[in-house]
């Protein structure tokens, strides 16, 4: 009898945690999205270096760029690597940009020096981290903003936001693109700066992740 009473007060306590539990999660608030966003632009704006990367999933057409991922700054400069689709081929590249020269070497040889706009069409990172061409215009130009969950990224809290973004404004990011495309974007609670976002595209989607914000940079031409 003591062992049945036993293990219905355990019983009993266990329900109630988890009850409990429930109510808790059932009571959590979600910002407003609208909100979320603007604070994530402004927050964007001020950021002077970060780490990316850029993976584009599907075939989307238009879009030669595979994946990408370096450093960059606030000013324009970056280095990194990138795999570019070439009649059908996969070419994996390294690039180093500063002033208006974009710097690559392909698979086999030195770096060659190009003019920046030349890069342009096929990919330019240069723009990434600009405030009134990059990653901030995206936010503050996005539309129909609304907060669809809490969700870590890499183990920082973050919210979730589904949002709308236009071709136009995703120039500084993936070039080639038109018309409205639905993003998620991953902005973190503590700081709103944008840990993540993903574009859905004709044929495809392309994920950016943001890390290593404002660790220090030293970028020069090789």
């Amino acid at each position: 009898m003591l062992r049945l009473r036993a293990a219905l007060v355990l019983s009993a306590a266990v329900f109630s945690l988890v009850a409990c539990s429930a109510d808790k999660a059932e009571s959590v608030t979600l910002p407003a999205g609208d909100a979320l966003v603007k604070e994530s632009a402004t927050a964007m704006r001020e950021i002077k270096t970060a780490q990316f990367l850029i993976t584009a999933e599907g075939e989307v057409a238009g879009l030669s760029l595979r994946r990408a991922e370096g450093t960059l700054t606030k000013e324009g400069s970056a280095k990194g690597t990138a795999q570019v689709e070439q009649s059908g081929t996969p070419v994996e590249l390294e690039f180093v940009i500063v002033g208006d020269k974009i710097y690559l070497k392909g698979p086999t040889g030195g770096f060659q020096a190009l003019p920046l706009t030349l890069a342009a069409t096929v990919y330019d990172p240069s723009a990434i981290l600009d405030p009134e061409r990059g990653i901030a215009k995206v936010l503050a130009s996005a539309t129909g903003a609304t907060t669809e969950a809490s969700e870590p990224v890499d183990g920082k809290d973050a919210w979730r936001v589904a949002a709308t973004t236009t071709g136009e404004d995703l120039a500084g990011l993936i070039p080639g693109m038109t018309n409205s495309i639905p993003a998620k974007l991953w902005i973190a609670a503590a700081d709103k700066r944008l840990l993540k976002a993903t574009f859905t595209l004709s044929g495809g989607t392309v994920t950016v992740t943001f890390t290593g914000f404002d660790a220090p940079v030293t970028i020069s031409a090789p």
